[in-house]
Order: C-alpha cells, then sequence, then structure tokens
C-alpha cells in the first residue's frame, strides 16, 4: 500500500467523491416473487461490444444477495420528479410487501419492475460480480432497454439532490 504522507480518511473522502455529481438511478430484481428495490448512483456505462453496465451494492444490503441470486434486474434512471422515491429506496429496513405500489411500474422481460416515468430504463443479466472492499460491483449485460419519459435528470452533488 502507498502513503502519501497526508492522512486520508472517511469524513473526508465522502466530502471529497461527493463533488463528483452523478445521476440516480433505482436498481430492481425480483427473487422468489418478492421485489427488491435499491437506490444507486453508482451506475455507469462500461462497454459498447458487449453493451455492458455496472452497479455497486453494500454487501450488508438485503439487495446485495437477491440481485446475486436473481441474476438478472432492472435499471429506471430517475427524472427529478422521483426525488420521493430515490429517498424511498434509499433507506434500509423499509418493509418489502407492496414497495412499489407508490409509484407507477411495470414489468420488464426479465421480471424486474421498472418505473414508468424513469427517462431510461435498462434490462440486465449478470455477467461478472468483482470484490470492492465493502461493496460489490455488479456487472450486466443489457438485454433491453428503452427512453420511455424525456425529462429532467435527478442529480446528486455535494450531498443534495438537484436537478438540471
Amino acid at each position: 500500500m502507498h502513503s502519501f504522507g497526508q492522512a486520508v480518511d472517511r469524513a473526508t473522502y465522502r466530502k471529497v467523491v461527493g463533488r463528483f455529481a452523478t445521476g440516480v438511478a433505482i436498481v430492481t430484481t425480483a427473487l422468489d416473487g418478492v421485489d427488491h428495490a435499491m437506490t444507486v448512483n453508482s451506475f455507469t456505462s462500461v462497454s459498447l461490444d458487449p453493451l455492458l453496465v455496472l452497479f455497486c451494492a453494500e454487501k450488508v444490503a438485503r439487495f446485495h444477495d437477491a440481485v446475486l441470486a436473481s441474476g438478472t434486474w432492472g435499471v429506471s434512471i430517475l427524472p427529478a420528479s422521483l426525488e420521493d422515491a430515490s429517498r424511498f429506496f434509499a433507506h434500509r429496513g423499509r418493509p418489502l410487501d407492496g414497495q412499489l405500489e407508490r409509484w407507477p411500474h411495470h414489468r420488464g422481460a426479465s421480471g424486474a419492475a421498472l418505473f414508468d416515468e424513469a427517462i431510461a430504463t435498462l434490462e440486465c443479466a449478470t455477467t461478472a460480480v468483482h470484490p470492492g472492499g465493502d461493496h460489490s460491483i455488479v456487472v450486466g449485460q443489457v438485454l433491453a432497454m428503452g427512453i420511455p419519459h424525456d425529462g429532467s435528470p435527478l442529480i446528486y452533488h455535494d450531498g443534495q439532490y438537484k436537478s438540471l
């Protein structure tokens, strides 16, 4: 491990990486007839050939084990109007039963829920899972995608939701 002489701590790290503006998405999966969902801002395109994307899931989150067991997942890229959904699915410990009822959604071919108001959606099959500290980096091949709505994207920057 290299050291550059300056102490690095978690609080400063969170502030520094929080300066990188990200989009916000909800990743969903279905396992044994139960819907699982999680807000992420660690979503990105990886490759055009083949079409690959990734997101990071915290290992202690119940979503982590569900998405790995399922092997398929959906991504709903959120407009600013779905900030309430982003906040809801970012909290741990909420009941799984009926958690999606507040927001119009439909099932993709993968069985994962996709938000009707999303500005873009993707459905993916997991192709690789890499260790990433307290998270797993989940890579998936894109099997379906769409642009259901235009709208201003929901952005997360410096610890706050924003929009363009």
